[in-house]
């Protein structure tokens, strides 16, 4: 059985011609001299590297879809028929709309968010581009932190340096935090991540002493690849403009031939990667003390599905360092844009990645060093997620980072709000079922409305996707802590869960179904 067939997916719109595959190779058990297609190899033969990646970059986000022996879904919540933890226990008090949602990250300057999730890292892709002004006041209005993510100053076509090769102004980068701090009520900040390319080119210095960035976050990795942030480029002089600012740029826009097939039409797109980091204790060190001597009130770190080496080195030199937040990001995590193959097949899956964190965290906590506060990262979706992480990392876990969850109803929203002004044919029935104005279809408007007036006309209507999204995971998150007698994030334990099968158990270290709470049982059954 393979967990996840190669060769054909809708990711990179292809599919197999028969329907017997060999399950290894993903190849079609009988393939015909004169096949029409259309399978990875197939396009492949005439698109060549533009099969690495899911297609049409700009247009969609990408999420691996291998199957692995455990995940998330075999951990099972427990709900109690007696205690309150946080409340006083009586039907009158104990309701869940009175569960306390809020949750807190830092150790000297603290962060409080009024739900415990918080935006992936937004980037220099298209989708976040396109979409930043839905995402970041989305997220502002929701209560939530929002992460820029890598690259924005060094794609920005406005982008100046100064004399010294630092960056002097970057409009786009302006726009970004801008947006976000328009709605900013004192709950989440924003994140300006970094990695090699934003820190020769001084993009700390910019955003913390021109623009008064609070938060800067390292960047080691993410779950859904092993190399850096990648981006097409439709225009060869751009190509060649990302090439001169220092980035890696394949193929060659500097080579005749492929200045010649660019022309002729067959290559029509660049991509632009960002360089492998590499770590070291020491320089790791240096530079979360160079950022706080620059004024970074908090630094976080984020890193990816690396084996427990890694992780342990992350959550040690966090520790070390105080740290003010690690989000430790799960394979196979999703993306703007990474190649489908590796996304699908490498690194540690989340639930995995999570138990070892958990793990590594005991025992630092045990040798009395204190543990950095944790964010899991990697395909969560939904409040029953949010739960388990909170629950399985437990009480390191704060928060749950959603990446691709909190950009879906961004860009519903904003498309609602095009398909309101009748482009692309209007509303779609599924849409046009609940109404035919913003204030019947949003069941959200009007809370917003209250709240700001007249300027809730101003809001986007992706920003206001993203609020009731985070208000259903907010409600359904009260539903299942008061279900499981938890009015406070702070006091959701590992006890709150159970694995489904031994293998979970084996991983996890959470007990099986049929273990869980059997020495209380048989004290109450023997007394």
């Amino acid at each position: 059985m393979n967990l996840q067939r190669p060769n054909a997916n809708e990711a990179l719109e292809t599919k197999n011609r028969s329907r017997n595959v060999a399950p290894q190779s993903g190849l079609c058990s009988r393939c015909i001299d004169g096949c029409k297609g259309n399978c990875d190899l197939f396009r492949a033969t005439f698109r060549g590297r533009e099969l690495l990646y899911p297609q049409p970059f700009g247009s969609i986000t990408a999420g691996a879809d291998k199957d692995y022996p455990v995940d998330y879904s075999h951990l099972n919540i427990n709900g109690y028929a007696l205690g309150a933890l946080g409340i006083e226990p009586n039907p009158d008090t104990a309701t869940f709309p009175n569960v306390d949602t809020e949750t807190a990250f830092g150790v000297d300057s603290k962060v409080k968010m009024k739900v415990p999730i918080f935006t992936g890292a937004l980037g220099s892709t298209d989708i976040a581009r396109k979409n930043w002004e839905h995402f970041a006041i989305g997220a502002a209005i929701s209560g939530i932190t929002l992460v820029c993510g890598e690259n924005v100053c060094g794609i920005d076509p406005e982008l100046e340096f100064n004399g010294n090769g630092k960056v002097a102004k970057s409009p786009e980068m302006d726009r970004r935090v801008r947006e976000y701090r328009r709605y900013h009520e004192g709950y989440g900040d924003i994140l300006v991540q970094m990695n090699v390319e934003d820190t020769r080119n001084g993009v700390a210095e910019y955003v913390i002493e021109k623009l008064g960035v609070e938060t800067i976050e390292l960047k080691w990795g993410q779950g859904a690849k092993c190399i850096g942030g990648e981006i097409k480029v439709n225009s060869l002089e751009r190509a060649i403009e990302l090439k001169k600012r220092g980035y890696i740029v394949t193929p060659d826009p500097e080579s005749p031939a492929f200045q010649a097939a660019f022309k002729a039409g067959p290559l029509k797109q660049f991509e632009r990667h960002s360089r492998l980091g590499f770590i070291d204790q020491e320089g790791f060190m240096n530079e979360v003390e160079r950022l706080r001597k620059m004024g970074a009130k908090r630094v976080t770190l984020k890193t990816g599905a690396y084996p427990m080496r890694e992780l342990a080195m992350a959550i040690r030199w966090s520790s070390d360092a105080k740290i003010d937040l690690l989000t430790i990001d799960g394979a196979p995590g999703g993306t703007g844009m990474s190649p489908w193959r590796m996304m699908c097949e490498w690194g540690v899956p989340s639930i995995y990645l999570h138990s070892m964190a958990y793990e590594l965290c005991d025992r630092l906590a045990k040798r009395g060093k204190p543990v950095p506060d944790i964010a899991f990262a990697g395909g969560f979706s939904s409040e029953d997620h949010v739960f388990k992480a909170l629950a399985l990392g437990a009480p390191h876990c704060k928060a749950v980072c959603m990446g691709r969850a909190l950009m879906i109803p961004g860009m519903v929203g904003k498309n609602t709000e095009r398909w309101l002004r009748g482009e692309q044919g209007g509303l779609p029935s599924t849409v046009s079922a609940f109404g035919s104005t913003k204030e019947e279809i949003f069941m959200n408007y009007e809370v917003l409305k209250e709240k700001y007036g007249s300027e809730a006309t101003k809001l986007p209507l992706g920003a206001v996707g993203i609020f009731s999204a985070v208000d259903k995971i907010k409600v359904g998150l009260q539903q299942i802590m008061a279900g499981a007698r938890n009015w406070k994030v702070e006091y959701i334990s590992r006890k709150n869960i159970f694995s489904l099968t031994e293998e979970c158990a084996k991983v996890t270290g959470i007990p099986y179904v049929m273990e869980a709470y059997r020495e209380e049982a048989l004290q109450i059954i023997d007394a």
